[in-house]
């Protein structure tokens, strides 16, 4: 993913709500999220390069996504051939390891990954986050949150608003409508309030906006998934085509069943 808007415990109804959108590059091969046949637990989209996934949850409750930390100047001349980062979100939700567990266990080979920011956890146990540039292991508070390819809540412009628009479409609840309305946000922000990351100054404003448009890469999917107090999932996903077109709506409805690490 490169944007996640997530209230924890923030709405009385509504324990979870996550808000995000995957931004990646069109030729990468990539199913739309449904129940792994091998995995029939777990929920996700699937990145057939690699194997692993950005966002998912499984019947269990367990809850993982993840962004990737934007830094071209850092990037080694190995970068294609370290471990896959998207199999960390896999592999939380396909274990049964508390979240605190899980990343104490990653934190030893963290650094062999390219940088990354994982969120991670269940309603039941908690959320947590953990960066491997520079933010050790925490459990999150209850709150609203914002994550890019920075980390945690850095106030990036679309972070910053996002976190406002989602306060906003949380009055709105059960309807989704207003959380898949901000994930479309296409506005690009003013040069002054941009992050400067290494990359262009033009491609630092085609990233700042919520969904991304640009000739080889952008916004693939937006989702939304809704737990609500009595462990119901709701998780519905729109897919995009490269000219931002709608191709596709994936939706799931289930009840979750007790988490085997409970």
């Amino acid at each position: 993913m490169c944007l996640i808007l997530l209230a924890w415990r923030a709405h009385p109804d509504y324990p979870l709500v996550v808000a995000a959108n995957r931004d990646e590059y069109y030729q990468r091969p990539t199913t739309p999220a449904r129940f792994w046949e091998q995995a029939p637990e777990i929920l996700a989209g699937r990145d057939l390069s690699a194997g692993g996934t950005w966002m998912g949850v499984t019947r269990h409750g367990r809850f993982a996504a993840l962004t990737n930390f934007r830094e071209p100047l850092q990037r080694p001349a190995d970068a294609p051939n370290l471990p896959s980062r998207g199999k960390l979100v896999s592999d939380f939700l396909a274990g049964g390891m508390k979240p605190e567990e899980y990343l104490a266990a990653l934190l030893p080979a963290a650094q062999a990954y390219n940088g990354f920011n994982l969120i991670c956890g269940t309603t039941g146990q908690g959320l947590w986050h953990f960066s491997n540039r520079g933010a050790p292991a925490r459990a999150l508070e209850p709150g609203i949150y914002g994550l890019s390819n920075h980390l945690l809540d850095t106030p990036w412009p679309k972070v910053a608003q996002g976190k406002s628009d989602l306060a906003r479409a949380l009055k709105a609840l059960p309807a989704d409508g207003p959380l898949f309305d901000l994930l479309k946000d296409e506005r690009i922000h003013k040069d002054d309030k941009l992050p400067r990351t290494g990359v262009s100054l033009d491609w630092e404003r085609t990233l700042s906006a919520a969904f991304v448009r640009a000739p080889n890469y952008g916004t693939r999917s937006s989702s939304v998934v809704l737990q609500d107090r009595e462990g119901f999932i709701c998780f519905d996903e729109l897919t995009y085509l490269p000219n931002a077109a709608i191709s596709g709506r994936h939706r799931f409805r289930f009840s979750l069943q007790q988490d085997r690490s409970s």
